[in-house]
């Protein structure tokens, strides 16, 4: 099962309000990131609303967080617009010829006229800073963002704001480096009346230990001081992050050219897909009924957890897979302080974001329930899947 504590969720977002009330700027909840709308009530307080990816996490966003709605995608339809309109409150575009197809039906709709809805550019500051290529949208060529010669020129009646989102998983160190390419890029613009808001995008690891939260209020109070606007951030990992795990059952044990497997009742393909895509390697840690001072562990429910590791060529080595038949469904190779057997359980943590909005039934592999946990440890289940959940998804 996939299992949420609040007061892990809560004290992310205690975070985030500290921050973004010392800072003076607007912070807002990424749903592609964490979308159990279960949970919105107990992050309301401390968040400003949420930024969605398209029309229904927009929808999302207006029917259950009930707050401040920021909506951007890749392209739009008319469908699209014409619903947004009524209800999204920044609706920024990723491309000229997208806001230029809409422009004439925007700037005529009562929200527009009257200040509720205002429309922004996504901007390509050609700037990269992370390690991983699927995630930089700033390499030559990308699908994401205006660069600053394409807007060279241009009409820009209408777009009072700009929106950049160019980090994933890094500290305030790459923020200021990107904001000195979007000052020389896009200053000029930012310093006009005719712009109201900065959207940072998110990819701001805030809630991490070692993040530089102080340099983050530095950069964002500066930035509202040089340009005279608001700024908005939109995490959504730092929002969920270290607040949820995935309870595994190990379903076999075996041995392959001299590798020890163990078959799980959870996929990496169908239920944690950054295993593969990031790719990502979770932390991993074996329920042990029996209390022990001997191994490192920390308690959930009152369980004993024993951490694996990945040290290489030790007596308790086991590649995890999954139940689906995609030979890569693969987690990793792990070593734990004792033997697998059938029955054991295994706990990923950090699985929370960016997993169970991904999740697929694939091959028909049962998908884990979706448990909250409380701050009193009583456990809500909130969602259950069961074979109608596959069958009707294509019917």
């Amino acid at each position: 099962m996939f299992l949420i504590s609040l007061p892990a969720l809560q004290r992310n977002t205690s975070i985030l309000r500290q921050v973004k009330q010392a800072a003076d700027c607007h912070l807002v909840l990424a749903l592609k990131g964490f979308s159990c709308w279960k949970a919105f009530p107990y992050l309301r307080d401390d968040l400003d609303g949420c930024c969605a990816s398209g029309l229904w996490e927009a929808q999302l966003a207006r029917d259950y967080f009930q707050k401040h709605v920021i909506t951007y995608s890749p392209a739009y339809d008319e469908e699209d617009i014409a619903a947004l309109c009524e209800f999204t409150d920044h609706l920024d575009f990723n491309s000229l010829t997208q806001w230029f197809r809409f422009r004439d039906f925007i700037l005529n709709h009562p929200r527009f006229i009257s200040g509720d809805l205002q429309c922004g550019l996504r901007i390509n500051p050609e700037h990269s800073t992370g390690e991983t290529p699927i995630y930089d949208p700033c390499v030559p060529g990308s699908r994401l963002g205006i660069t600053a010669d394409q807007l060279e020129g241009a009409d820009l009646t209408g777009i009072s704001g700009l929106h950049f989102h160019t980090l994933c998983e890094q500290n305030s160190d790459d923020l200021e480096t990107t904001l000195a390419a979007v000052e020389e890029k896009f200053g000029d613009l930012l310093r006009s009346p005719q712009f109201t808001y900065l959207n940072m995008g998110g990819g701001h690891w805030i809630t991490k230990p070692f993040y530089d939260r102080d340099r983050l209020i530095r950069l964002v109070r500066e930035t509202r001081e040089k340009y005279d606007l608001e700024v908005w951030l939109e995490p959504g990992e730092a929002v969920a992050i270290h607040s949820g795990v995935l309870r595994a059952e190990v379903m076999d044990v075996f041995e392959s050219a001299g590798h020890q497997i163990a078959i799980l009742s959870i996929s990496a393909t169908a239920h944690m897909p950054d295993v593969l895509e990031m790719p990502y390697r979770p932390d991993v840690y074996l329920v042990d009924p029996a209390p022990s001072d001997a191994a490192p562990c920390v308690t959930l429910e009152g369980e004993n957890y024993h951490a694996a590791t990945n040290e290489p060529h030790l007596p308790h080595t086991y590649r995890l897979g999954g139940p689906t038949c995609l030979a890569g469904d693969v987690v990793g190779d792990f070593t734990f302080p004792r033997a697998l057997k059938a029955g054991d359980i295994l706990v990923f943590d950090d699985m929370a974001h960016y997993t169970m909005v991904k999740t697929t039934t694939f091959n028909g592999v049962k998908h884990p329930p979706i448990v909250l946990q409380h701050g009193d440890g009583r456990l809500e289940t909130i969602r259950e899947f069961g074979y109608p959940d596959f069958r009707d998804r294509l019917s």
